[in-house]
């Protein structure tokens, strides 16, 4: 398996710090608004690489941070006349509604800033006894240029990192590129005790302490949006090497960009959709699939037509998983016999594919493609009908069953119950309340058929596809799909 690693700027062969398991930790969202789409990119691209570290069987260890103490927090928290600590954790709960939306699998530990205070003074304070940092009337800054290896994880020198960054002027700083690791409380913020007097932690140093209380030193695939490598990921390996004298992280990871128009997506700019307001439009697994349908590395261009492409691209798979399981059903699952040959060479190929898509530094676009060449040969081994009897067309279509829900396993795209694709909305109590009606005005409709009532039958047919929801009358009974 293949990682880009953001630190030696190539891809590497991934060999883990412990054989057969990987420690996983990926910055998460600071908890003050909803999250947008440029925040769910990395949400479920590394929820992503954790299913096929898992598929391939590895057991892993995967940590996801949420800041709750921070600037915007503050901000947010005085415009709404609230606590911050407890605006901060309603948006921890609005974030996991949008994430259960998407499929993201929640992590195995979700550590936040304010419940881990004592690890972070411990680190500050080890920082300023090695002379790493120093304390200047209650604030205390990491010195950049104490650290040697300042900037390797950007490749710029600490000089142009200097001359293209917005730096605060504070003439308390002994560098400009020095930054905070604690700061001094401000009247009406909230403050904790520190050996530099009240305050609360910078930004930087809290993944730092974080993620080396659950992981340890060295520990495997660090990851984030790529906005994160200069400064904070840059910052974080000064200050986690400084305090440890070992490597922090084995393989650093960071997604490309969502953009509109060419232009970073993000709340700063104001040019930024919020997941929520998506999935008023479209389903959670259509924006899952968007996300997934270009290279996490790749910039991702936002706009509703490529969401409708996406949504388009799903039905091609939905409708060929539901053929297949019309195919099987009435078959014994145990009633034994062999693939048909043909089709289950053709099945370990594009299994084949897809693992060789995904171990190439995880190219979801490609391991796509492989997921359609499958809905394709599935379509077209139906329609041949080409099996010597019953027991092997059930021995083939199951293992491409299998194939199929591996597939998204991996991907986590379709919600799977009881072996059928289950349609996901975020419509919620009223989207089951269209799907009953749908159903009943379908019940209708084949009394009507029943009675020879051609004109009435058509007209609901009709109607129903002028609201973009498509009838498919089939040997096995009435399917219905949403169009659009």
């Amino acid at each position: 398996m293949l990682i880009y690693n953001t630190l030696s700027r190539r891809k590497e062969d991934f060999v883990p710090r412990e054989p057969g398991k990987v420690t996983m930790y990926v910055c998460g969202p600071t908890t003050y608004n909803f999250i947008h789409l440029g925040n769910a990119r990395p949400i479920v691209v590394f929820d992503t690489v954790r299913r096929y570290l898992k598929y391939k069987g590895y057991n892993v260890l995967y940590v996801q941070n949420f800041t709750d103490i921070d600037d915007k927090i503050i901000n947010r928290a005085r415009e709404l006349a609230e606590e911050p600590l407890n605006l901060a954790s309603r948006y921890v709960e609005e974030y996991f509604k949008d994430a259960d939306a998407l499929h993201v699998m929640r992590a195995d530990i979700h550590p936040r800033v304010s419940g881990h205070l004592y690890e972070i003074l411990n680190m500050i304070k080890t920082l300023v006894d090695k002379g790493y940092a120093y304390a200047v009337d209650g604030d205390v800054y990491y010195e950049v240029r104490k650290f040697a290896y300042y900037g390797k994880l950007s490749g710029r020198t600490l000089e142009d990192m200097q001359a293209g960054a917005r730096v605060d002027v504070n003439e308390r700083k002994r560098d400009p590129m020095d930054f905070a690791l604690w700061k001094a409380a401000k009247p009406g913020e909230p403050a904790w005790d520190s050996p530099w007097g009240k305050g609360r932690p910078g930004w930087h140093i809290e993944c730092s302490a974080m993620s080396l209380k659950y992981l340890g030193e060295n520990f495997d695939i660090h990851g984030g949006g790529f906005d994160l490598i200069f400064p904070h990921h840059e910052n974080e390996i000064a200050q986690s090497e400084a305090a440890s004298g070992a490597p922090f992280a084995r393989y650093w990871m960071h997604n490309g960009f969502i953009t509109i128009n060419q232009e970073k997506m993000s709340k700063s700019l104001g040019n930024f959709f919020l997941v929520r307001d998506i999935l008023e439009k479209f389903d959670p697994e259509v924006v899952r699939f968007y996300l997934l349908g270009t290279h996490y590395r790749s910039p991702l261009d936002f706009d509703d037509e490529k969401l409708t492409a996406a949504s388009r691209g799903l039905e091609r798979l939905k409708t060929s998983f539901t053929l297949l399981e019309e195919a099987l059903a009435g078959y014994d699952a145990g009633a034994g016999g062999r693939p048909d040959p043909t089709l289950s060479l053709r099945l370990d190929e594009l299994r084949g594919e897809f693992e060789a898509a995904m171990d190439d530094d995880f190219n979801t676009a490609l391991a796509i493609g492989t997921w359609f060449d499958l809905a394709r040969d599935i379509n077209s081994s139906l329609n041949k009908d080409t099996f010597a009897g019953e027991a092997e067309k059930n021995a083939a279509l199951s293992k491409a069953r299998e194939l199929f829900n591996d597939f998204n396993r991996v991907l986590g795209v379709f919600r799977i119950e009881n072996g059928k694709i289950a349609i996901q909305s975020s419509g919620g109590e009223s989207e089951g309340l269209v799907e009953g009606l749908v159903d009943l005005i379908i019940e209708i409709r084949q009394e009507a058929r029943k009675k020879k009532d051609w004109p009435t039958a058509d007209r609901i047919r009709d109607r129903l596809k002028d609201l973009n929801i498509i009838l498919e009358d089939t040997p096995s009974g009435v399917r219905w799909k949403k169009q659009g």
